[in-house]
């Protein structure tokens, strides 16, 4: 399975990279090495899916051929057949942590410096689209690239620099453009056709450079040579080109880095605010004003003493250091989150090599109990139910990573976050599985709901009274034939009468012969369908009421909720959103139940009913109230015609 899985994405990487492969004229083993360095990265991915698939399909085939019935036959429990797995799935975290902790990052440096070592040899790879790329001592964007090497290149715009004075003073823009070069040589030629450059002149005088600041022109034809023997001495099996990269750092080294770039932050934040307080000027101040005491002067509007000229002036400095003061803090704002960021994605990948071994353990401890409660192995639905669990798993992860990166979340926080949600997953399904329960128990929420309704209602359990023998009662229903003694047994609660007709019919019966087991042997002691649909009734009656309980609460908070959250009280008015949503989830639980119940009372009287049409349960939710007065009084009528 873990093989399947890894070809699989690998052939996703290849279609991920197939442009920087396909048509470069790559060696066999450059390609190769290609791939074996992107494999590593993958791992992470494909060993937790594993994990969970094979854990469900082995768990599910036992209970789907009943071998868990013939363990716990023998006295072996859930927990006694997953104990061996459970050591081998621990072992095998370990071994993950260390995978993730050594392989990886050395997988991660040699596969970003043979990317950059193929862009050397083949400098048209180099050359993203949409984006600025530095080649020699040119930085090229174009919009397109055509060609079986890509050299054909569309709206190219090309910043050169001019020597060693700091900037970009060139500018090349051309409608399309062209890169021919042999393979050794160490010129590369860029052909433009059809635009126009600027150049920004560096004239040693200044008074040249008012006279002639920049030059410009147009052209058909532009050909432009770059120098490629600095970058062309390329050695494939260098690795130590490139290694500042998060992805590429052992726990140790990550932790000693993000150490380091904390340290460096909190200079930065300190020497950022000792230069604005020396920019405020506020530790000179005293050596520029002496300040006097004025006891006639109360006015607390000190401007005021300034005439109007030097007002203006004034507010003008003031306003000019404001202005200053916050573009200098827009730009350090920019540095410092770079900064941040630069931090979290550091601690993200220290974090990440615990929380993926980690995970492969509550994988296997979701998948594992699981399987043995839906009891189905195979391909089928257990790969359907994997790739969901593992799917909601991974995109919480992502997504909670993305919110780290610009401080949203801890990044800590974040690294764990999908793997703390499915704990408690694991837990509960663990639970369900080694106690022998379904999946999923709907009726456990309601029972504190049905407590209080049941609370109310008159305890109707029959008792064992049967009439004194000199009663009338006893002497009427002694006057019966056994026919009709057994329809008074089988069906007093029709004819509305007590448990003590039941039980005197009984006793009669019993006295002429007719013994209690003949009885239920003959079908004649209870009356099955109607003690069935009376069960069935009351479980829709339960389920009804408390889905009139949840429908009232849940509209009252809504309704009330929105009128506060649009009359200036957000607060309370979200608080009540937040419980008419809650209540609602409830409430559609409890119609769900109370169609159920329904339905099944129906079924017992082989009778179709209405509520089976999507049209009709679609508008019973809004309309439950007249759905439960209407079907209340029609089933207390259908249950009295059963015989």
């Amino acid at each position: 399975m873990f093989i399947i899985l890894m070809l699989i994405f690998v052939l996703q990487s290849v279609w991920l990279y197939i442009t920087e492969l396909a048509g470069k004229d790559l060696e066999i083993d450059i390609i190769g090495k290609f791939l074996l360095f992107v494999t590593p990265r993958l791992v992470v991915l494909v060993l937790p899916l594993t994990i969970l698939l094979a854990s469900i399909m082995v768990f599910g085939g036992f209970a789907e051929n009943y071998e868990f019935a013939a363990m716990k036959s023998t006295g072996i429990s859930l927990q006694r057949a997953m104990r061996g797995l459970s050591v081998f799935i621990v072992g095998l975290s370990i071994l993950t942590f260390f995978f993730a902790n050594n392989v990886i990052p050395a997988a991660e440096l040699s596969f970003h410096n043979l990317r950059r070592n193929i862009a050397k040899v083949k400098p048209a790879m180099i050359i993203a689209e949409g984006q600025f790329n530095q080649i020699g001592n040119i930085n090229i964007k174009v919009d397109g690239k055509r060609g079986d090497r890509g050299q054909y290149l569309d709206s190219v715009i090309i910043h050169q620099k001019k020597g060693n004075l700091p900037g970009n003073h060139t500018v090349y823009i051309a409608e399309t453009g062209e890169l021919t070069s042999t393979e050794d040589s160490d010129i590369l030629q860029l052909v433009l056709y059809n635009g126009n450059y600027y150049d920004d002149l560096q004239p040693k005088k200044l008074e040249e450079k008012r006279k002639y600041p920049n030059v410009k022109s147009d052209y058909k034809k532009l050909t432009l040579n770059i120098n490629l023997e600095a970058i062309n001495n390329v050695d494939f099996d260098n690795q130590n080109n490139f290694n500042n990269k998060y992805t590429m750092l052992g726990v140790r080294d990550l932790d000693y880095t993000i150490d380091s770039l904390n340290v460096q932050q909190n200079i930065e934040y300190g020497n950022f605010s000792t230069s604005m307080y020396n920019r405020s000027t506020a530790s000179t101040l005293h050596l520029n004003i002496k300040p006097v005491e004025d006891k006639v002067f109360e006015d607390k509007d000190f401007i005021g003493l300034f005439p109007n000229k030097k007002k203006v002036q004034l507010l003008e400095l003031a306003i000019n250091a404001v202005n200053s003061t916050n573009q200098i803090i827009a730009i350090k704002q920019k540095s410092f989150f770079q900064s941040q960021k630069k931090i979290n994605m550091h601690t993200i990948a220290l974090h990440e090599k615990f929380a993926i071994a980690i995970a492969c353990i509550i994988l296997f401890f979701i998948g594992a109990p699981l399987g043995a409660l839906i009891k189905k192995g195979g391909i089928g639905l257990p790969i359907i139910i994997a790739i969901s669990f593992f799917l909601t798993y991974h995109f919480i992860g992502i997504f909670a990573k993305n919110s780290a990166e610009d401080n949203s979340l801890n990044p800590m926080i974040a690294s764990w976050l999908s793997t703390l949600i499915m704990l408690p997953i694991s837990i509960y399904l663990t639970s369900r599985a080694t106690k022998d329960r379904s999946l999923l128990d709907l009726d456990a929420i309601f029972i504190p709901f049905k407590k209080l309704i049941q609370r109310t209602q008159i305890d109707k359990t029959p008792t064992l009274k049967v009439f004194d023998e000199n009663s009338e009662a006893f002497f009427q229903l002694n006057e019966y034939s056994n026919k009709k003694l057994i329809d008074v047994l089988k069906n007093y609660r029709q004819y509305g009468l007590g448990s003590t007709y039941k039980n005197t019919a009984l006793h009669i019966l019993n006295s002429r012969g007719v013994s209690e087991q003949e009885l239920r042997f003959g079908g004649n002691l209870v009356n099955v369908t109607y003690e069935s649909a009376l069960r069935f009734k009351n479980n829709y009656d339960d389920n009804s009421k408390i889905g009139l309980l949840f429908y009232g609460v849940s509209i009252v908070m809504l309704l009330s909720g929105g009128i506060l959250n649009n009359n200036n009280f957000p607060i309370i008015g979200k608080i009540l959103i937040g419980i008419g949503v809650f209540t609602t989830l409830f409430y559609i639980i409890a119609f769900i139940k109370t169609i159920i119940s329904q339905s099944n009372f129906y079924k017992t009287l082989n009778k179709k009913v209405i509520t089976h049409s999507i049209i009709f349960i679609i508008l019973g939710i809004p309309l439950y109230f007249l759905y439960v007065l209407y079907f209340n009084q029609k089933i207390k009528e259908d249950l009295k015609q059963i015989k």
